[in-house]
């Protein structure tokens, strides 16, 4: 059967898993009356939850006797360790881009590094049917962000369609028949070439292994494309590193492709076809999977470095070990390593100790869905303050800059201006009207700077501003940036905190907690008024007398606390403070909970 191998590139939210949504349904991937539900690709929790593409995943379509193996990859700058290796598995990429917003920071980065591959891209203008929409527009901006990555005349030479992902269809006119996605189809197979592979059908067998991942029946599983050569169940094949070191050599006992969204057995790999195979105990992402006499590898696509690190500790509150099941420094580094093997975008080192872990990575996005799935599968962990990682080159120290879009109404552009020139050290590069009575601002921030912003940003906003980053290459350390402006309220001492306490506490600033919630000394109850820290005592209840005079007891009537979220709780804490989270809870706290400890610390600092 011919092959097409095709990615769908795209800046997050701009409806890739909408659009392979439809090319499932009507491709004749599910049956009349399947049960399927909306972004079918987005198949674990978190994803569902958020609405965003996490991990890439394959699935395959047939169409007038092609099958086309598609790869939705995420949108996020935080999971680009995903889509850089996803690219080399293809032989042509649709790049979609929202009519109404154009190309963005993410489109940018994929887009890039799609074109240093060599790939001629299918430009889809998606959201054409949206109020705000101007395609025309888009297409030009398209056009221009290619010229400014250096597209060759072939790649700038792009075939174009319009298409709503929501509404099922793609054209090649604006106000075309919009019949379907067929007009999409056909042009993938004009346009897409056969996969080069094919030729070598006949050498030793080769693949480089792109994904890892595991299956409760079969094990362990490495997704990539045949380069060359053929693979059944039985072989006998071999696993090198990127430097050509054997890793092991293993019996394939299963190889399995992607039909629709289910993975089937199929009785061999051929060069050119996405596959999955499995049998091997020690081979990962990016090794080659190959024939016994084959002595190279295959070349792997280097990957971004990453540009923030957080410490991951034992947590050793009070309350440790109450909700979770897994507090062990030793089961959280086992955890971590296994991260760190199927996401290649993270690195996890050891500290002296032995009870915390280094784990560096892109964002704080990305961490943040690290610690949200451990914390799901009942690990306990305390959390430190995300550190930007520095680079020295010729004596010079060097930090990682962002690329900051922001979308925001015109009445706001000033205070956040303001706040990123100020304080936080950005420059600003361009500003411009995007119409409907917005402004778009771009500029390049340290990321330092941007530590903890996106809370100051929605509320200076009013919750109608849209930030995007990207990072954007290193520069000279740019000085010291001020953390957090608000002091905290520290808790005093141990037990149950009391309504009667917390009322009486609401004039020294907002509270993080409620009555009847269990905590202890050290713990952060709340953010206070001023710059300074404070320790109260939220659990002193109301004096209560054998005299009884009316109009003197009030009902007390709490504000409602401030609930943060896990990434905005990792934002807002300082350095001497850390993040308790545990399967049910998020907690702050100061990193010493003894108020003598943490004088002591401050004077040896100091």
């Amino acid at each position: 059967m011919d092959i097409r191998n095709i990615a769908i590139i795209a800046h997050v939210d701009h409806g890739k898993t909408t659009l392979v949504d439809q090319l499932l349904k009507q491709s004749g991937s599910f049956r009349e009356n399947q049960a399927v539900a909306e972004r079918v690709m987005d198949s674990n929790d978190i994803e569902r939850e958020r609405g965003i593409t996490i991990l890439a995943k394959a699935t395959s379509v047939e169409w007038k006797g092609t099958r086309i193996n598609i790869v939705d990859t995420p949108g996020h700058a935080d999971f680009g360790g995903e889509v850089e290796r996803i690219l080399s598995m293809v032989d042509g990429v649709c790049l979609l881009v929202d009519a109404a917003e154009g190309p963005m920071p993410q489109t940018k980065f994929v887009t890039s590094k799609a074109l240093a591959l060599g790939l001629r891209p299918i430009v889809i203008l998606n959201k054409v049917d949206k109020p705000a929409a101007d395609p025309d527009k888009a297409l030009d901006e398209v056009f221009d962000l290619f010229a400014n990555l250096d597209a060759s005349d072939e790649q700038l030479d792009f075939p174009h369609l319009y298409a709503s992902g929501i509404g099922g269809w793609a054209d090649e006119a604006l106000d075309g028949p919009r019949n379907g996605m067929s007009a999409l189809f056909d042009l993938v197979l004009r346009h897409v070439p056969p996969p080069k592979q094919i030729a070598r059908q006949d050498e030793p067998f080769q693949m480089l292994a792109t994904t890892l991942g595991a299956d409760p029946f079969i094990g362990r599983i490495l997704t990539g494309r045949v380069e060359a050569g053929r693979a059944k169940a039985g072989d006998t094949i071999k696993a090198l590193s990127r430097d050509g070191e054997r890793i092991e050599q293993f019996r394939i006992s299963k190889v399995l492709a992607f039909r629709g969204l289910t993975q089937q057995p199929i009785e061999q790999a051929e060069a050119g076809d996405i596959v999955t195979l499995a049998g091997m105990s020690k081979a990962t992402v990016a090794d080659t999977l190959c024939a016994v006499e084959v002595d190279t590898a295959l070349p792997a696509q280097p990957i971004d470095p990453p540009t923030i690190s957080v410490t991951f500790g034992i947590n050793d509150s009070p309350l440790a070990g109450r909700d979770g099941s897994k507090v062990q420094s030793r089961v959280i580094r086992e955890r971590l390593m296994k991260e760190a093997e199927t996401n290649v975008a993270i690195k996890v080192e050891d500290t002296p100790g032995g009870d915390a872990f280094i784990v560096s990575g892109r964002g704080e996005l990305q961490m943040g869905v690290l610690i949200e799935n451990m914390r799901r599968e009942g690990f306990e962990l305390s959390i430190s303050r995300p550190r930007v990682i520095f680079r020295e080159e010729d004596g010079v120290r060097l930090e990682p800059i962002e690329e900051v879009i922001i979308d925001v109404d015109d009445e706001y552009t000033g205070v956040v201006i303001e706040k990123l020139t100020g304080d936080r050290k950005g420059e600003m590069v361009d500003m411009r009207p995007a119409g409907h009575g917005k402004t778009r601002i771009i500029a390049h921030v340290p990321s330092r700077g941007l530590i903890g912003y996106h809370g100051d940003f929605m509320t200076d906003t009013r919750g109608n501003g849209v930030l995007n980053r990207i990072f954007h290459g290193w520069a000279p350390y740019k000085g010291s940036i001020q953390g957090r402006r608000q002091g905290v309220l520290i808790s005093m001492e141990d037990g149950v905190s009391v309504a009667y306490a917390l009322w009486n506490l609401e004039e020294r600033g907002k509270m993080f907690i409620g009555a009847q919630e269990q905590i202890y000394q050290g713990m952060i109850i709340g953010e206070h008024s001023r710059d300074n820290d404070l320790e109260v005592n939220p659990l002193k209840g109301k004096k209560l007398t054998n005299v009884r005079a009316s109009g003197t007891d009030e009902a007390v009537r709490l504000t409602p606390p401030v609930r943060m979220s896990l990434e905005q709780a990792i934002a807002y804490i300082d350095d001497d403070e850390l993040v308790e989270v545990t399967p049910k809870s998020i907690r702050l706290r100061k990193r010493y909970l003894d108020p003598h400890e943490r004088k002591r610390q401050s004077r040896a600092e100091g």
